[in-house]
């Protein structure tokens, strides 16, 4: 699979009708990033097939791979939603049916919602006349977020379009870079969390020093990151403010969390806004022994669950075809 441009393509004179793109899953949040950090995992995604229509709309043709019914109506639907603010942005004369395939489960805390606005968009990209870069597409993925989430945070959106461990602000997106070793464990119980629910548990007070303690933990997590510094990043890799008021709704939670911290890891929490929990390890082998223990601690809880160990710094979403021709990797 290619990743998406960094660059603007040049102009086609016949732009393309037919793309195909895919999103991979993302670990939200990355315990200490709330909302602003977020890193792809290779195993599980949403396929996006997007069709130029003549007619200056968006409409959803189909839905596949969802237990639960999703909304047709684009301006409900996350990849909808960004299709409608694409061109509502560039004013464009024509249109695009949209057909998704959902390989990540709702409500799972591996970025679904998110997969599909980006998969949505990396293919509507490429039948443009002239392609934007990806970095170009990511306020249009907000929009998409607003739909599933009620707010425009990049934790998700950012790290898909530029592959890896991606800080995203409202304005900006920067990947960090991480060593090539470094490995996460995550593991999906069958067990729905909704977004909006898992928000909900964090109105309320906090303490200043709450604020204080998790600035210093993001701050050496990512200093550790850049520097491939373990050490900084196994002190720095510990929620104190959302991660407290979103344990009691995932089942087990501070038994699988030990299971992942058993192994070696690095640091593990909450991935997005749950019920899925990560780990990050220093090597693959760590990583995969974790993956099976967190899956034990689950099955204790009565939760049968999927386990993904991949790379820390993963892949973009990508596009697969175009006009029914498989593009090269």
């Amino acid at each position: 699979m290619n990743a998406l441009s960094q660059e603007p393509a040049r102009m086609s004179p016949q732009p393309a009708r037919h793309a195909v793109a895919f999103a991979p899953a993302c670990v939200g949040n990355v315990g200490v990033g709330f909302d602003i950090l977020g890193h792809c995992v290779a195993g599980a995604g949403d396929r996006a097939e997007v069709r130029r229509i003549d007619e200056p709309t968006v409409r959803i043709a189909a839905i596949h791979g969802s237990a639960a019914a999703l909304p047709t109506d684009p301006a409900r639907n996350t990849a909808g939603a960004a299709l409608l603010a694409l061109r509502k942005a560039l004013g464009l004369s024509f249109g695009f049916e949209l057909t998704l395939h959902k390989g990540i489960a709702l409500g799972s805390g591996m970025a679904g919602s998110a997969a599909s606005a980006v998969a949505a968009l990396v293919a509507a990209n490429a039948l443009l006349p002239q392609p934007l870069p990806a970095e170009s597409l990511y306020g249009f993925a907000l929009d998409g977020e607003l739909v599933a989430s009620g707010g425009r945070h990049g934790d998700n959106v950012g790290p898909m379009l530029l592959g890896g461990l991606v800080l995203a602000t409202e304005s900006r997106l920067l990947r960090i870079p991480v060593p090539a070793a470094w490995h996460c464990a995550l593991v999906h119980p069958h067990f729905v969390l909704e977004t909006r629910q898992a928000r909900a548990a964090l109105a309320g007070d906090y303490r200043l020093g709450e604020f204080v303690a998790q600035s210093a933990n993001l701050a050496l997590t990512l200093a550790g990151c850049y520097r491939g510094d373990a050490a900084l990043v196994r002190e720095g890799l510990k929620d104190v403010l959302v991660e407290p008021r979103r344990a009691p709704l995932v089942p087990g939670f501070a038994r699988v969390k030990q299971a992942a911290l058993g192994h070696r890891a690095l640091g593990a929490s909450i991935s997005g806004g749950g019920p899925s929990v990560f780990g990050w390890y220093e090597c693959q082998a760590d990583a995969l022994a974790a993956a099976e223990a967190m899956r034990a601690a689950f099955a204790a809880e009565g939760l049968d669950s999927d386990a993904f160990v991949a790379p820390i710094d993963g892949p973009a979403a990508a596009l697969l075809a175009l006009d029914g021709v498989e593009v090269a990797a």
